[in-house]
């Protein structure tokens, strides 16, 4: 924009005058001009930005009680040196500056003859309190989850990290939003060489607004046309204080209760933070469960179809009987089952999610009752095949981070099993293990530990915490190693 980079001139009228020209009359832009020490000032504010009692209290009344000047050099000085005002006070040279601090919540002084404004950080916009995350419950850890202030999301993490080896650096991002998009890294554990890296991608990024993780995740993964994402979200301050603590790199956006963290672990997609709160041999079994769930997400239909089209032999001659019957009347044949069962669950999902909560519970009623029930007694889809679908459907609840990628990859492996039964199956399994493994961001490959293997103990058990923070022993085995 023209006015971005234009200095502020001397005359105060005509800062008020270039300042109302580029508003164009908002309404939120609010201008008191007043004499502070005998010096002609202006306060400008942006309603419903700002505190009004904590810019009476801290900055009006001490500025009032100002003696007179002998000039604005003098009364600029006299501020910043026997004045406190506020704990965050930046200095405004230029239009895009002044407008950045006024729609941040920052009251900004103007004064006759000074080409610089003084700005007094008195934030009070109303925000959503912390509450407990939406999508990431936990049963024994911290019920607190981000909000869309990133101020109130940076102190949330400091609070878990006492430590001055975190450190927060802000960017401002969105060439018209001017968005406070914040990096976290530990400064002692993230590689150099991944910090430079993002930077520069963020840099690469000059959208003109930065709304969502969304927006940024594509200019953070060195590719945009991979099956499985590089880039992590999280809404819980503490599963990012531990990832910070393993050397990764953490992205807050203001506006946004999630954070990105890069890099992504395939593996952490079956981890959550109560598994480290029961005992070793109960999460061990958990951690299964799930592995043993997506794969029965994944597969389960694909392998029912392949099995009754192309692979009879492989059942017994009850269920063959029985499969047989349900069957033999159906219209469609059993990949069109699949699908269609598959279609109509992501419609109801997706209903459910966007209508109303008031209205959002009825929509599984009416869905998974009424036209479940329906289309068996219509004989447009058999039971089996209703039931394979509802087991494979309620599987993947247990791994809702993988739920995009699971969606599309259940139907392909469906087409794949319908048209060549299990060949099929195994070779776009193949197919995808390859598109796994080789995905990668900023050199870091998300099949980490398993591929390259360096590491299994977080990973086909966990281990306890006595042998974890060893490095996989025990404290006296540590000892006798070294």
């Amino acid at each position: 924009m023209e006015y971005e980079t234009r200095p502020l001139p001397p005359v105060l009228a005509e800062q008020l005058a270039v300042m109302r020209q580029i508003a164009d009359g908002s309404a939120d832009l609010l201008v008191d001009t007043v004499t502070v020490g005998g010096i002609p000032c202006a306060l400008v504010t942006c309603e419903g930005m700002l505190s009004t009692a904590t810019t009476a209290e801290m900055v009006i009344e001490p500025l009032t009680a100002i003696p007179a000047m002998p000039g604005s050099s003098a009364l600029f000085a006299h501020i910043r040196k026997n004045l406190l005002l506020s704990l965050d006070r930046p200095t405004a040279r230029n239009y895009g500056d002044l407008f950045r601090l006024v729609h941040s919540g920052f009251a900004v002084l103007l004064a006759e003859g000074q080409t610089e404004a003084l700005a007094f950080g008195v934030q009070g916009y109303d925000k959503r309190g912390v509450n407990e995350p939406s999508g990431e419950a936990n049963l024994s850890g911290a019920h607190e989850g981000f909000t869309e202030a990133v101020r109130t999301n940076m102190s949330l993490i400091r609070r878990r990290m006492k430590t001055p080896l975190l450190k927060f650096e802000m960017h401002i991002m969105g060439k018209l939003s001017h968005t406070d998009v914040c990096l976290c890294y530990m400064t002692d554990r993230v590689p150099p060489q991944l910090l430079r890296q993002i930077r520069e991608a963020l840099g690469a990024c000059q959208l003109d607004t930065i709304l969502s993780p969304g927006y940024l995740q594509p200019f953070l993964e060195q590719k945009n046309n991979r099956l499985f994402d590089s880039v992590s979200t999280t809404e819980r301050p503490d599963v990012l204080v531990s990832k910070l603590l393993e050397g990764r790199v953490a992205v807050l956006i203001d506006g946004n209760p999630f954070a990105l963290v890069i890099p992504k672990l395939f593996i952490e997609s079956f981890q959550t933070l109560d598994d480290y709160s029961y005992k070793p041999y109960y999460a061990t079994f958990l951690r299964w469960v799930k592995y043993a769930a997506f794969l029965l997400t994944l597969l389960l239909p694909a392998v029912y179809v392949a099995v009754s089209l192309h692979h009879p032999e492989l059942l017994n001659r009850t269920l063959l009987l029985l499969l047989t019957e349900a069957e033999a009347e159906e219209p469609l044949s059993l990949p069109l089952e699949a699908i269609g069962a598959l279609l109509m669950y992501e419609v109801i999902r997706e209903a459910g999610l966007r209508l109303p909560k008031v209205v959002g519970g009825a929509v599984s009623i009416v869905g998974g009752i009424i036209i479940g029930d329906a289309a068996v007694a219509s004989g447009l889809i058999s039971t089996p095949m209703l039931t394979v679908v509802a087991l494979s459907v309620t599987a993947g609840f247990i791994v809702p981070d993988l739920t995009p990628v699971v969606s599309v990859l259940r139907l392909l492996f469906i087409v794949a099993g319908g048209l060549w039964g299990l060949f099929g199956i195994g070779l776009l399994g193949m197919a995808v293990v390859y598109c796994l493994c080789k995905t990668e961001d900023f050199g870091f490959p998300v099949t980490a530990p398993l591929s390259p293997v360096y590491s299994l103990r977080d990973v086909v058990t966990r281990e306890g915490f006595r042998k974890m923070q060893y490095g996989g022993f025990t404290v006296e085995e540590y000892y006798e190693q070294n």
